[in-house]
């Protein structure tokens, strides 16, 4: 980013209310994202009731960089998105969202639930011209540096349309985010070989092929550092998360036990446990809260729902930094002018 870009004012709306722990985590992310972001403003969203007090407080410290917008309602972490947009017209989520289609607002972040997330941002901002539907995309440890996934979790069925847009998103994600000129695009498959995969995947190939991304083919690690970005469907990009974080659990509960077997092995522990830091903090998945809702017509993040402060912080983070380099932009101009929806050329080649 350009020192012109940074000194511009970005303002981020934040959903005060959602999440597993609500206000005792955003509120004390929210003051530390202040200090360290000078060039960044908040907009406080939720009860006036809950949330005064302390963004008064915050206001005497910070000045105008925060205020207080009201909203009654909180969307329930369990509750159907349906319901959550039928009945909670004036929720904390929604209304964060609407600043952004107010104008008030570039960026909005939330760690309340994700479906009602998805489909109240999908209706108050529209999805961007050339976009079927919007994506979830996260970054992740690789070896070597870093890798953002999508979609994880909002498509479980996709077309190869859907995959090669996904695909576009994701370079210019990465290119504007990680400032990366050419991003290695993959396709996550069950082998790296061209005939691989069923036929949606096949066809997704083709057309990502057809396209100017880097696209290096088919990916079967997330983790190896071959791509910046790995392009799946919802479905097997949610699996793939989840397993992620189960077999990340698992490890660290092995490892915690075999240190405790004896008193030799707990002294053993002690002699290791710098080495033990360090690789705890690389893989550490609050270091890498914070999902961005990308194809929509504004920049929306997802924090994960328990979230402590720390990893809420990193979500803000996320979020200001696709506003201050204009993803929305950027992927408004590139699906206008670079590259027309086009049908597959597998399928083309089945029909003739």
């Amino acid at each position: 980013m350009t020192a012109s870009e940074r000194a511009k004012p970005f303002v981020l709306a934040v959903d005060c209310m959602g999440g597993d722990h609500g206000p005792q985590v955003t509120l004390p992310a929210i003051e530390s994202f202040l200090r360290r972001r000078s060039d960044v403003s908040v907009l406080a969203v939720g009860q006036p009731s809950v949330l005064e007090a302390e963004v008064g407080r915050l206001r005497r410290r910070f000045g105008e960089r925060i205020e207080l917008v009201p909203a009654s309602q909180v969307v329930e972490m369990d509750e159907a998105p349906t319901s959550a947009m039928r009945n909670k017209k004036d929720s904390s989520l929604r209304v964060a969202i609407e600043q952004i289609k107010a104008g008030r607002a570039q960026a909005a972040v939330s760690a309340g639930n994700t479906g009602a997330l998805m489909s109240i941002a999908r209706f108050v901002l529209k999805t961007l011209p050339g976009i079927d539907r919007p994506a979830i995309a996260t970054v992740l440890p690789a070896r070597g540096s870093r890798v953002w996934v999508l979609d994880l979790g909002a498509n479980v069925d996709c077309t190869a349309e859907h995959l090669r847009q996904f695909g576009i998103m994701g370079s210019l994600l990465v290119s504007a985010v990680e400032q990366v000129e050419l991003p290695r695009v993959g396709l996550l498959n069950i082998g790296a070989e061209d005939i691989k995969g069923n036929q949606v995947v096949r066809e997704a190939a083709a057309l990502l092929r057809a396209t100017d991304l880097n696209f290096v083919g088919n990916v079967e690690d997330i983790y190896s550092g071959q791509a910046d970005v790995v392009v799946c469907d919802g479905f097997v990009g949610n699996v793939a998360l989840k397993t992620t974080e189960g077999l990340a659990q698992m490890l660290a509960l092995i490892l915690r036990e075999e240190f405790n077997r004896s008193l030799l092995t707990r002294l053993m522990g002690l002699a290791a446990y710098p080495v033990l830091k360090r690789f705890k903090n690389r893989v550490d998945p609050r270091r890498y809260n914070g999902a961005v809702l990308v194809g929509l017509r504004g920049v929306v993040v997802k924090s994960h729902g328990g979230a402590d402060a720390y990893a809420f912080g990193q979500a803000l983070d996320r979020a200001a930094e696709a506003a201050a380099h204009r993803l929305v932009e950027r992927i408004e101009r590139k699906m206008a002018g670079a590259w027309p929806r086009a049908a597959s050329p597998v399928t083309e080649v089945a029909l003739s």
